[in-house]
């Protein structure tokens, strides 16, 4: 099983649409930052030295699913857990909930790769590996 970070937010009025709850793309991107987060905590480095030091240039996701249960409003203290569920070939699954207090809000799954350009064509990027390095830190 992978470690678990645990990433806070707070609800801004901007986040909301005019009926006052949380627009439901504002979750996607929590789970995003709190992907970013769950590596940093790892003690993975920034995209631009790992990409210096191996070639990764990050880790885009290639699907993604939402959940939602219960709705969320400005003001209100949001945390994202965050853990890796599974590890594939070539790509991992990121799975996130989603808390407010005792409450599940959203539960969420990325798939992700990690990433490196293509030799011969830079502007193209392909999956590769995780390095195990980085598996280890996470586990």
């Amino acid at each position: 099983m992978s470690k678990i970070h645990v990433t806070r937010f707070t609800i801004e009025f901007g986040d909301c649409d005019p009926a006052g709850i949380v627009f439901y793309p504002n979750f996607l991107r929590w789970m995003d930052a709190a992907s970013l987060h769950f590596f940093r905590a790892m003690g993975v480095p920034p995209w631009r030295e790992l990409e210096a030091q191996t070639g990764i240039i990050g880790t885009p996701i290639v699907d993604v699913a939402a959940r939602f249960l219960r709705p969320a409003s400005y003001g209100d203290a949001i945390e994202v857990e965050t853990t890796i569920r599974e590890w594939r070939g070539k790509s991992f699954v990121l799975g996130h909930v989603v808390r407010r207090g005792g409450d599940v809000l959203v539960e969420g799954q990325e798939v992700r790769i990690f990433a490196r350009r293509v030799a011969d064509d830079p502007k193209r990027i392909e999956a590769v590996a995780a390095p195990e390095s980085i598996r280890g830190a996470c586990e």
